[in-house]
Order: structure tokens, then C-alpha cells, then sequence
């Protein structure tokens, strides 16, 4: 049933124009028609991530729009109610809509078996947040399909988390400014984002990113089937993480919409040897951008290095297509940027032999022994007595971790400032069963501060080809926007992101003035400014001086032999006690 297997999620952007060739900053490298080679070695492809079953059957492709259906109809029933009970106008009360926006992987195409929906809730401007975290979720919790029903209000993005009949879904909420809203509401609208709050903005970027995504690649069938390859392959190899400093699905997917921008003909077994190809020879900290976004001076952190300093710390950018752009790799670090590196350029070697046909696909898709790989690590272990208390404290565990990171990357627009919340200097004490295994506090640590050097250039894999010598330019900038004429690539090399020393079209901004130098002596100097021109959180090589939340933790075993018989570390449902493992290398 392959006509199910990569469009699960019908596309709301309207076809691309036949006239325009170019769909990214520049042109493409090539586009030769794919041949008979190339269409066998995609079947083969296919037979072998049907092999490690990531693909759903239509049965549960209905269930899932069954699901959806039904949030839908539970939502616009509670919008309804509000507007009774604020004594609404029954004209607009009767026209006020409302509609749900699933983004995300699902939205995507590229969810696998037993994947969660991101879901975004649109409601009229007069609706208060504040209801939707009350009275709605009453309304949930009235249902008998949900299970596992929580509200996370104090999220970077406010969140309501659920089981619905067996799928999960996570909810977020935003409102605009109007009475009403249509079914056929354009999101993509950037006169929609005037007059409403951040969390709002927040809520509305993931839709926002998605649907742009899919509106730049040319051809969405192949992105799809190359992105479900993709992501395979991170998940098996351990860098598919956004909390763990690696990429996450978003980061992915720019990276393969990119590769598809340049190879707008190609079959989706070429886009994922090109995609080991072009990221092997690729010169970090250059930017990836499927599009140029301009600044529309909504006072929005808006990911610019030109101005500002923080983004400048930035070691491998991954930039959003949607208005404010971001950088959806902001948590990597020089630890975690060399061992992505290091997996790309193992499958780009890999690849090369598919190409040989000396291996087939699954050499690609093999796991890492983890503790061979890494002789010294952390393992983290919360453990609780319940199912019901196991939901809530591995969450606490899991935030009180990621706030000893020096940034965290969290979902939606991730370079807004951090809550203040984290600033906090007093005390919080966690009730736990006497059966943890993890005690926690958050008493105050000053951290000294201390300056981490960028990433320097590393060489490459002894088994990539000779033609990696080659390294990718920056290009210069076209002279006009993607529907115009297209840029040539320079002859150096590859080119899929124009200099950031680009001029703009836009208002400019003042520059922060650079602070003078001895004439005699050049010293660098890496210190921020007393006052930063963004609102963005520090830069993860950036010297800081922070307050950190800790957890106390009590050695309970050592042991240098363990093994681990699976590759992915995800929530254990044993018996008693319940455990979530975080693994991670030093």
C-alpha cells in the first residue's frame, strides 16, 4: 500500500508557479533527469525502511485524521461556549470558528509508527489563554479517549500533553486578532503576527516553518521518502536530539529541503547520497537557508549575526524559512558539532558504496555500540514508585537537567529570552515517594566564568573521497529574490548559502561601536558588550556568568561493563520501579 506511505498530510500551499526554476537563495547544481540506475536504487531503498517498519498503514493513517477530527470538533464546541458565556454577540458567536493546524513531522509526511502530532490551536482575538489551560482543559478532561492529560503553562511554549484514543498529541494555543477564524485561514499571513504576544508568536512558528518547508522543495514526494531516510539514520546513529545538543526534526528537514532545492530533479536515493556529499565538504559556521527572510521590524528576536553578537557564537546555523527567522540548532556545541560531523562523513563513505554497489542500505542504517563508542559518559536514572507520579517527576528531572546547559533549545521560536522563572534564587523542594532513586533541590551556584573557543576547522574522514578536498564557498549574493532569475554556482565549489556579509534591503540597524585595540599588539577580545543589542539567551561558547538550578544526585552504583542492548534510550515502562535513562557522552 505505497500510496500511503508518504503523504499522509495534504499540503495547504497551492502549486509553485511552472515559470519558477530556482526555489532556494541560489541555483540549483544540477538537473539531470534521474535514470534507470537511479529509480532501482530508490525501490531498494524503500524495501529497506519498509524493513525496519517506519511507514503506517492507511488504517492508522484514518485514525490519526479520525483523531484530529474529533479535537477539531471538541475545540470549536468550547470556543462556542466562551462566547456564551462572555455574553458574545450570537452573530459572532455563530461565525467565531476556530480550527486546529497539526505541524510538525505529521504535517511533514515523515511521522513513524507510534509518532506524536504537534497540533496548534487558533482562536479569536477575545479568547484568553488562560481559558484554554481551564475550561478546555476540562473539556478533555471530561473525555473518555484522553489519558495522561497535563498542562504545562510555564513552557517556553505553553503546552497541553495528552493520549487521545492511543495517539499523542501535544497542544499548543494561539489567538489573533480578530473575531474569527476561517478554515480557509492563510497562516503564512505576516499581517497576522502584528498585535499579538510572544507566546502567540511562538505557537504560531511551528505551523509557520512547516508549511514553508513544504512550499520550497520541488518536489515533495522525494523530500519526503529521502527525509523518512535521514531521520532513520540520526535516530539509529544517536544524534537525532535537539535536549541532547544534537539536531532535531526541523533541523533535518531544512538540511534535506536544501539538498533538494539544488538537486530539483533527483531521485530520493540521489538526494540522500548527495546529502552525506555536500555536508561532508561543508564549512561550518556558514548558514543553511532555504529562503531569505526579511526583517519586518515586528520587535522580534530575529537571527542576524551582522547585528547581532550572540548569533555570532552560533556553530552550526540552521535557519528557519518563517518570519523570525531562527537558528533551529542553536544547543549544539564543539562536543556534539564533531561527532555529527564525524556520522555525516561515515555516511558519506558509506554511500559511496552503495553507489558500488558494494553494500546496501542497511550498512547505512547500523547501530553504535555506545559504551565501546565512549569509554566515559553520564548516566542519569529517575525512577518512581507510580506511573501517575513517573509522568511529572522525569519531567522536573529532565528541566532541572537541560537548566545546568549553558542554552536550551525548547519548541517553537527558541532564541526568545529565557524565563525569568530560571533566575529564581530561592529554594524549591520536589515531593518524591521515599522509593526515588533521585533526590533534587536548586540551591544557587555561581558559575566562574569561563571562555569556550569556537570550533576549530577539523579534517576530514580519511574514507571520504579525494573530492572532499574541495570545501564549499560562501557564494555571492543573487540579485534578486527566488522568483527571479537564478545564481550561478562559483566554479570553487559548491554553493548552498549566500555571505553574511550581504547588504540588506531592509531599515539598518546601528552597530554595537567595537572596542578599541592596541596598535602594537592584536589581542581578542570575546567578552559581550555591558548591553546586547538582541534579547536572545548567551550563545552556548559565549563566557557567561550563570545562576544555575541543579539536581543532587547520590552515587548508588558504578560499573565500567554496562551494555546497553538498545540504541535509543526512550521511557522504560518496567514494572516498579518506572526508569527514564539519559545517556550521554563526555
Amino acid at each position: 500500500m505505497q500510496t500511503s506511505l508518504y503523504s499522509p498530510v495534504k499540503s495547504e500551499a497551492p502549486p509553485a508557479p511552472q515559470s519558477l526554476k530556482c526555489y532556494g537563495i541560489t541555483g540549483p547544481i544540477s538537473e539531470d533527469l534521474p535514470e534507470e540506475a537511479d529509480l532501482i536504487q530508490t525501490k531498494e531503498l524503500v524495501q529497506s525502511l519498509t524493513s525496519y517498519d517506519v511507514f503506517e498503514d492507511n488504517l492508522e493513517l484514518r485514525h490519526r485524521e479520525e483523531v484530529l477530527k474529533r479535537l477539531e470538533s471538541l475545540y470549536k464546541e468550547w470556543l462556542k461556549e466562551v462566547c456564551v458565556r462572555m455574553n458574545v454577540p450570537e452573530a459572532v458567536t455563530a461565525k467565531v470558528g476556530g480550527k486546529i493546524f497539526p505541524f510538525g513531522s505529521y504535517h511533514l509526511g515523515v511521522h513513524s509508527k507510534g509518532a506524536d502530532i504537534d497540533a496548534l490551536c487558533v482562536g479569536p482575538g477575545f479568547i484568553e489563554r488562560k481559558d484554554f489551560f481551564t475550561s478546555f482543559f476540562e473539556k478533555l478532561k471530561a473525555q473518555k479517549e484522553v489519558q495522561d492529560l497535563r498542562a504545562i503553562e510555564e513552557a517556553f511554549v505553553p503546552v497541553i500533553k495528552m493520549s487521545f484514543d492511543g495517539i499523542e498529541i501535544d497542544l499548543v494555543f494561539a489567538k489573533l486578532a480578530q473575531r474569527s477564524v476561517p478554515d480557509n485561514l492563510d497562516l503564512l499571513n505576516e499581517n497576522l503576527l502584528m498585535n499579538i504576544d510572544k507566546f502567540c508568536i511562538r505557537s504560531l512558528n511551528g505551523y509557520r516553518v512547516t508549511e514553508e518547508i513544504l512550499r520550497l522543495v520541488p518536489n515533495i514526494y522525494n523530500f519526503r521518502l529521502a527525509l523518512r531516510a535521514i531521520k532513520l539514520w540520526a535516530k539509529r546513529r544517536n544524534i537525532y536530539s535537539n535536549m541532547l545538543g544534537f539536531l532535531g526534526g526541523v533541523s533535518w528537514a531544512i538540511l534535506v529541503a536544501r539538498i533538494c532545492q539544488v538537486y530539483p530533479n533527483a531521485t530520493a536515493s540521489t538526494l540522500v547520497i548527495k546529502f552525506f556529499k555536500v555536508y561532508s565538504m561543508w564549512e561550518w559556521p556558514i548558514p543553511i537557508r532555504l529562503r531569505r527572510v526579511d526583517d519586518l521590524h515586528l520587535n522580534l528576536p530575529f537571527w542576524d549575526p551582522r547585528f547581532n553578537l550572540s548569533d555570532r557564537y552560533h556553530l552550526m546555523p540552521i535557519i528557519t524559512p518563517a518570519y523570525p527567522q531562527q537558528n533551529t540548532s542553536f544547543n549544539v556545541s564543539p562536543s556534539t558539532l564533531a561527532v555529527i560531523t564525524d556520522e555525516i562523513e561515515r555516511g558519506h563513505a558509506i554511500t559511496e558504496e552503495i553507489q558500488q554497489k558494494k553494500v546496501d542500505w542497511s550498512k547505512l542504517f547500523e547501530t553504535p555500540d555506545f559504551v565501546e563508542k565512549y569509554k566515559h559518559y553520564i548516566l542519569l536514572k529517575a525512577s518512581s514508585a507510580t506511573t501517575q507520579q513517573h509522568l511529572e517527576w522525569v519531567g522536573l528531572v529532565e528541566c532541572v537537567f537541560l537548566a545546568g546547559r549553558p542554552a536550551t533549545k525548547r519548541k517553537g521560536l527558541s532564541d526568545f529570552e529565557m524565563p525569568a522563572k530560571r533566575l529564581k534564587a530561592k529554594k524549591e523542594s520536589v515531593a518524591v515517594t521515599n522509593k526515588s532513586l533521585v533526590q533534587a533541590s536548586t540551591p544557587i551556584q555561581h558559575a566562574p566564568p569561563a571562555t569556550v573557543p569556537r570550533a576549530t576547522k577539523r579534517q576530514l574522514s580519511p574514507l571520504s573521497e579525494t573530492s572532499t578536498s574541495k570545501k564549499l564557498k560562501v557564494s555571492e549574493e543573487p540579485t534578486s529574490e527566488t522568483k527571479g532569475p537564478c545564481s550561478n554556482v562559483s566554479s570553487s565549489g559548491v554553493s548552498l548559502s549566500p555571505s553574511l556579509s550581504e547588504t540588506s534591503q531592509s531599515i539598518k540597524r546601528p552597530r554595537t561601536p567595537e572596542p578599541e585595540t592596541p596598535s602594537k599588539k592584536f589581542k581578542l577580545d570575546l567578552t559581550p558588550p555591558p548591553v546586547e543589542l538582541s534579547d536572545l539567551p548567551p550563545g552556548p561558547t559565549k563566557p557567561v556568568t550563570t545562576v544555575k538550578r541543579v539536581i543532587k544526585f547520590q552515587l548508588l552504583r558504578y560499573s565500567t561493563g554496562l551494555r546497553i542492548e538498545t540504541s535509543e534510550f526512550p521511557l522504560a515502562a518496567h514494572t516498579s520501579p518506572l526508569s527514564y535513562i539519559v545517556m550521554s557522552h563526555i
